[in-house]
């Protein structure tokens, strides 16, 4: 499983687990660039598994996605056309693509349905990064009609949770709106700054849950069609960042950076084809991980301070 080490992957390595596999390998970057073909190729010389989960990637929110487009787009389609290629050469039984919700057009009707996938293009902030991800779902489906290849895609929201990147400069907008609002706490500040408006909205989904819906596929999904991952339910990024604040202790002003993008207008789901094939449906509220998460956060950096 690629990508098996980080802030979705172990969650997903847990859930994995209870398939009772007899193995579960996770490449580490430093052993196998996955950017390079012959690292690819080495992969599977080495691990020779009858099953390929990938979730690594390289992520970030709007201001990553603007900073490193070209990187985002390579990055991301030549691992996982390299590895797809690599797992076709070698007969692997199933593989598992984990793309993102970034590759729906700009303007796709709320929720969003699988089928709309194809019906504009996306929201130009991280278009390179969705269609890179998009690229690879036409990938599997192509190696399936000329080859027998059993490629699965997945669409999951934006996630979020325990472990999440809180880095500034990459992190999405929840784990930056906890860092920002307790670290306003913590130093008596009277406001904080958001990007955009507040009038865009979005979907969240817990890394559990996430975890939860691709082992499942993985177990017993196995048709092309791509399938939405998420909770269905659409927050406004006003009303999430003033539920974080609150959570947050935080209870200075808001004030909004409308000179900013607020990025795609809306993103919430029509998760039904994923109850439907693989009995999936999302269990954690926003605000039971939204809480979990900022404790989790503080938790992390009082550790941080004292070793």
């Amino acid at each position: 499983m690629t990508g098996g080490s980080g802030f979705l992957g172990e969650p997903v390595c847990r859930e994995l687990k209870k398939l009772e596999p007899a193995e579960i390998f996770v490449p580490r970057r430093a052993q196998f660039d996955l950017r390079d073909r012959a690292a690819a190729k080495r992969l599977f010389d080495v691990a020779r598994p009858d099953i390929v989960v990938h979730l690594a990637a390289v992520v970030g929110g709007i201001g990553a996605n603007q900073a490193n487009p070209g990187r985002f787009f390579f990055e991301n389609a030549i691992m996982g056309i390299q590895l797809i290629e690599e797992a076709r050469l070698h007969g692997i039984a199933k593989f598992v693509g984990v793309g993102t919700i970034c590759s729906y057009p700009k303007h796709t009707p709320v929720p969003f349905k699988e089928e709309d996938l194809w019906n504009g293009y996306p929201e130009e902030t991280n278009a390179p990064y969705g269609l890179a991800k998009k690229m690879l779902l036409v990938q599997a489906q192509a190696y399936r009609q000329q080859y027998g290849f059993n490629g699965i895609t997945l669409l999951p929201v934006n996630l979020y949770g325990p472990r999440d990147n809180f880095d500034p400069a990459y992190s999405h907008v929840i784990p930056a709106l906890i860092r920002r609002a307790i670290e306003a706490r913590e130093q008596g500040l009277t406001h904080i700054e958001a990007w955009g408006t507040g009038k865009a909205s979005r979907e969240f989904l817990f890394v559990r849950d996430a975890a939860r819906a691709i082992a499942l596929a993985t177990d017993l999904y196995g048709a092309p069609e791509p399938v939405n991952i998420g909770s269905g339910r659409e927050v406004t990024i006003r009303d999430l960042t003033e539920k974080v604040c609150n959570l947050c202790g935080f209870n200075g002003e808001i004030r909004w950076q409308t000179d900013k993008p607020d990025g795609q207008p809306r993103r919430c789901l029509d998760t039904t084809r994923a109850k439907e094939r693989f009995g999936f449906e999302a269990t954690t509220t926003l605000d039971e991980g939204l809480r979990e998460t900022i404790d989790w956060y503080e938790s992390a950096r009082k550790t941080a301070a004292t070793a």
